[in-house]
């Protein structure tokens, strides 16, 4: 069994294995544990502080147990793991993988400095964040797992130790694009600091290829109701609150627009399905209309697992810092800027030249008025 099917087979026991009845004896168990030991990609995972998830599946995002669990088991007759490995997604190093219907997405935290941080940091704030906001735009997270024991693939990093299993903002873009519709979709964060990739020799020691993975740049606007724009604006800042509270830089907003030519877009409810009706009110992860009825946006933030306290980002922090001192000035990157600094930058209603101008607010859609920045 080759790195990626051996990595989502062990995903998929850590999140089934509830579900199933424990039959193994201890003998049994010893030897699985021996045996994954000395496997190069196998991995022993289980779910970190389970009850906390557990109850924002159930009490606060109204994911039944089964619905989960079932995404995660393969098809009848396919002898695969139910996950699907997406590929290449930026520079972390991380490996990400959907489930077969698409409506999650895993992903790895190789880094100690990230997966400590949520750990032992950021991971009951989170929790309580998400109970005491239902429309906060942090990505919902619905599992944490990681390995209690070594293996050789630990051993080489060859494998990642620590997953988290989230929400696919983008669900439902196939059924969408059968129906006509145009799904894009934008990785967004202040742009304007020191990228090595794009601010050494003019980008010219770097390929093409690299710096396409750098943030990306929304030239366009977001046609929103006063109201969408102010209810958007207080959650980002809430949310933005939370993270420099806890050192977090570098995090980004998701940004998906769909649009149709042909009908008014249909608004996603249900975990971010497009079924029409469930009597779930529409929002920033399901989807909301604009009010001229020619899009749908959907929004979340992603990747705040990077700290400034931590010891990689400290030592990023001085490697960037002897570059300005020693070569050239050239300010911060958005890893090694304080998390102040950071939340000002990414924040729109202090920022609008590095949202590109993002969000235009209007009354109505025959009355609107261009945001200016502060």
């Amino acid at each position: 069994m080759g790195r990626d099917a051996s990595i989502a087979r062990s995903i998929v026991i850590a999140i089934t294995a509830g579900a199933r009845k424990r039959g193994n004896s201890l003998i049994a168990t010893i030897l699985n544990l021996f045996s994954v030991f000395f496997s190069l990609y196998q991995i022993h995972l289980r779910k970190i502080s389970p009850a906390k998830f557990a109850t924002l599946r159930r009490d606060r995002w109204n994911l039944a147990d089964d619905s989960y669990v079932s995404s995660f088991r393969p098809s009848e007759g396919d002898q695969e793991p139910g996950l699907k490995p997406i590929g290449d997604m930026g520079f972390s190093g991380s490996t990400f993988y959907s489930t077969a219907d698409r409506r999650f997405i895993i992903k790895s935290l190789p880094r100690h400095s990230e997966h400590s941080f949520f750990r032992d940091d950021m991971l009951s704030a989170y929790v309580q964040h998400m109970i005491s906001y239902p429309k906060s735009l942090l990505v919902h997270i619905y599992d944490f797992l990681g390995s209690p024991s070594l293996s050789l693939g630990r051993i080489l990093r060859l494998v990642p130790s620590h997953h988290i299993v989230m929400e696919n903002i983008l669900y439902g873009k196939e059924e969408g694009k059968a129906r006509g519709e145009v799904w894009e979709d934008w990785d967004l964060k202040p742009t304007s600091y020191f990228y090595p990739e794009r601010d050494i020799a003019d980008g010219r020691l770097a390929s093409d290829a690299t710096k396409d993975r750098l943030a990306d740049e929304f030239h366009d606007k977001i046609i929103l109701t006063r109201e969408q724009a102010d209810e958007l604006l207080a959650i980002l800042e809430r949310d933005t609150e939370l993270l420099a509270k806890y050192k977090a830089v570098d995090y980004s907003l998701f940004l998906v627009r769909i649009t149709t030519t042909n009908q008014r877009p249909r608004r996603s409810v249900d975990h971010g399905s497009l079924s029409a009706d469930s009597g779930t009110a529409p929002s920033w992860r399901t989807g909301i209309a604009s009010p001229d009825g020619q899009h749908v946006f959907r929004a979340v933030i992603l990747d705040f697992f990077w700290a400034k306290h931590k010891i990689q980002p400290k030592l990023m922090t001085f490697l960037v810092n002897l570059w300005n001192l020693l070569v050239s000035n050239k300010g911060p990157m958005s890893i090694t800027t304080t998390p102040d600094e950071y939340r000002n930058r990414f924040l729109p209603d202090s920022s609008w030249q590095t949202w590109n101008k993002a969000v235009h607010a209007s009354s109505s859609p025959s009355q609107s008025r261009q945001a200016q920045p502060k």
